[in-house]
């Protein structure tokens, strides 16, 4: 209660002296967005063998049912800040709050179905995925610009690393910019850094490149005794070929190394709510073009992982799942290499007259697909990480009203989500994908820790208001 009482008088300072700032200086710029969303979800289980996940009995065999929830509504609400205390030095922070209507916490869109909701929000998903109604940090960071007066930055602090091309488009937002991502690659509150370099190339325009690095997890303390967890660390290096209105080229290389088996602050789906051991490695490469014709715009998007395991499996239960492994005395193939890949393509045409906005979008993922992206706005689970199909159709109608505030704009937004399973474990690296019209409720060695998800539908409805 006095955590949260500090922290309001403290925003209210903010908000009130911020207000004077602004008068005197430009220093300060707030802004921020309101969400309502309602959604209807439906689903369809496979046969599958459920494991015991305490290790206690060989687990048993489950059959095929459906779930749903035809009445989920949530709300968002974020709060913008952005500074520039000194010359070329800005600081920006978002605050979110997000959470279910009627709770304060995150089970009703949890479930047992995907790791990346199951395990609840974490460091990685905190204010995308719905939990209470906390307005938490999203993201924090300083930049320093033109280094050495040269066209080069400096950036550190809770990265904006959600909400990447071209996922701005289906929520009806510009692309972030430099700070930005490919969405097929990254979608995961990163605190981290980069270093970055936007030479003026007349051929290339709005071109930059950037080295980026984060930290995914915290091992603490090291002992001199007994097997030690290391820090998951990721390296990233961006490049956009070019960046102007109408054309967008980015590729990016990333790795991971030392991958947790669980991330860090979640719940205990798994027998664990804290790493217990680290997995391996992953690498991913991958690029996005986004093109603008008049009122269409167009994307595609593609992606691959590889990932490189070592003998360490999640150690809470009786099965050793390992990365993207599974022994073979458990029905798996064994320690080795997977690579997986990803496309994702679509478009948006936007009717000015109207204020209408049309939308549809494509995504697959092959078996052994794995992306960092578990901060997706999906709510059954985040539709890159599938290992499958997912059509996607929206219509955005923006209020015809005039705007007071700088940033000021509100829309409805009617969309049709449908998932077509054809591999277990999407979103998750834990253990052997096995495609799912193969298992039966009588096979214990493909064992599933979550519930073999066969198809997935979601009709949502959002209103949005932004100032």
């Amino acid at each position: 209660m006095m955590k949260k009482t500090v922290f309001g008088m403290l925003m209210l300072a903010l908000l009130s002296s911020g207000a004077a700032w602004a008068e005197d200086a430009s220093s300060l710029e707030i802004s921020g967005d309101y969400r309502f969303r309602a959604d209807y979800l439906k689903g369809s289980i496979h046969n599958y063998w459920q494991a015991d996940l305490s290790g206690a009995t060989m687990g048993s065999g489950v059959t095929g049912y459906n779930v749903k929830n035809d009445t989920l509504f949530l709300n968002r609400f974020g709060l913008n800040l952005k500074a520039n205390p000194l010359e070329d030095v800005t600081v920006k922070a978002r605050l979110v709050m997000y959470k279910v209507w009627g709770q304060e916490t995150s089970t009703a869109v949890n479930g047992s179905y995907f790791a990346d909701r199951a395990m609840g929000t974490n460091d990685g998903t905190i204010s995308h995925v719905p939990s209470d109604n906390s307005l938490r940090v999203d993201y924090a960071y300083a930049t320093i610009s033109n280094i050495f007066g040269a066209p080069v930055w400096y950036s550190v602090g809770r990265r904006p690393s959600t909400g990447g091309i071209p996922d701005n488009l289906r929520q009806n937002q510009e692309k972030i910019g430099t700070a930005g991502i490919p969405g097929i690659m990254v979608n995961y509150a990163f605190d981290g850094m980069t270093l970055g370099y936007a030479p003026d190339i007349n051929a290339l325009p709005g071109a930059y490149m950037k080295l980026c690095y984060g930290k995914g997890f915290d091992s603490g303390y090291q002992t001199t005794s007994g097997v030690t967890l290391k820090d998951t660390d990721f390296l990233g290096l961006n490049v956009a070929v070019m960046d102007s209105e109408n054309l967008h080229v980015e590729l990016q290389w990333q790795k991971g190394w030392n991958i947790f088996d669980m991330p860090s602050d979640g719940v205990a789906s798994f027998g664990t709510s804290s790493p217990t051991e680290n997995l391996g490695n992953i690498q991913w490469v991958g690029g996005v073009v986004t093109g603008k014709v008049g009122g269409l715009n167009l994307f595609a998007s593609a992606a691959q992982s590889k990932t490189d395991p070592n003998s360490n499996t999640l150690s809470s239960n009786g099965t050793p799942w390992g990365l993207l492994w599974t022994s073979t005395m458990a029905g798996g193939s064994g320690k080795d290499e997977k690579s997986g890949s990803a496309v994702y393509a679509g478009g948006r045409y936007d009717i000015t007259a109207t204020k209408t906005k049309i939308g549809l979008e494509y995504n697959q993922g092959s078996k052994n697909w794995i992306g960092m992206i578990p901060s997706d706005d999906d709510i059954w689970t985040s539709k890159l990480g599938t290992r499958g199909h997912v059509y996607e159709a929206y219509v955005i109608q923006e209020l015809n009203r005039s705007p007071i505030s700088k940033k000021g704009k509100a829309w409805v937004k009617l969309g049709y989500q449908y998932y077509k399973f054809e591999y277990t474990g999407s979103n998750s690296w834990l253990g052997e994908s096995y495609k799912i019209s193969d298992l039966t409720t009588t096979n214990p060695m493909k064992a599933q820790m979550l519930a073999a998800v066969e198809d997935a539908k979601d009709i949502y409805f959002t209103l949005d208001v932004q100032f």
